[in-house]
């Protein structure tokens, strides 16, 4: 292992409660769903590259909404870890990890959040000098019962569970000592994008950013 490791800094400095991930399929939506986001208190962006307009949005929010911390996800080779940093994302996040991607994480020196799920690929990311990881899909892959197995024999690792997480369970999720934020979409739905409903999108926002105030 180089003795350079992963950037993971941004997460574990200041950790959001909830960070949004976001598809966005039109990338004049961008700068207005950003700063409705950001306007609700949730201010790490998640864009996940499963759109052709993905790497447009990320230059536009990096460029026009300086209070959010624009990243990229769905990220699964260097060339899409190259891209998506030069578009301006400050942060990058995979469904799963390799070696190219560990790699190319400590030769950019971007902050980098792999996917795990399984005891093995935890005790690879481990020995990556990664701290911090995404657990994906949670919640089929046991949820809250399997990240509380997982304490024991990984005390040093902390999680951020996508993938069924939902305003209903999302408190619960965070409620764990060794999850340090969540991912979900819930707060962005589709349908408020498409019609422009940026007013409706801060507010679900601010009702998920006072859950956390509230226990």
């Amino acid at each position: 292992m180089s003795e350079r490791a992963a950037d993971q800094s941004l997460f574990a400095d200041n950790p959001p409660p909830v960070i949004p991930v976001l598809v966005i399929e039109d990338a004049t939506f961008a700068v207005p769903l950003a700063q409705a986001l950001v306007a609700g208190g949730l201010p790490m962006l998640e864009i996940t590259l499963r759109s052709n307009a993905a790497l447009e949005a990320i230059r536009r929010i990096a460029a026009e909404v300086p209070a959010a911390i624009v990243g990229a996800g769905t990220v699964l080779n260097p060339a899409q870890f190259a891209a998506a940093q030069v578009n301006g994302a400050r942060f990058i996040v995979s469904p799963g990890a390799t070696d190219s991607l560990y790699a190319a994480a400590k030769d950019t020196g971007l902050a980098f959040l792999p996917g795990v799920v399984t005891p093995s690929e935890i005790m690879r990311a481990l020995d990556q000098g990664c701290t911090l990881a995404k657990f994906f899909p949670a919640e089929a892959n046991g949820g809250i019962a399997a990240l509380k197995s997982l304490q024991g024999p990984f005390p040093q690792m902390r999680f951020c569970p996508t993938g069924g997480v939902n305003e209903q369970n999302v408190a619960a999720y965070r409620a764990l000592p060794n999850v340090f934020t969540a991912g979900g979409s819930w707060m962005a739905p589709k349908e408020k994008i498409a019609a422009g409903d940026w007013a409706g999108i801060e507010a679900l926002a601010r009702r998920t950013v006072d859950l956390f105030k509230r226990t």
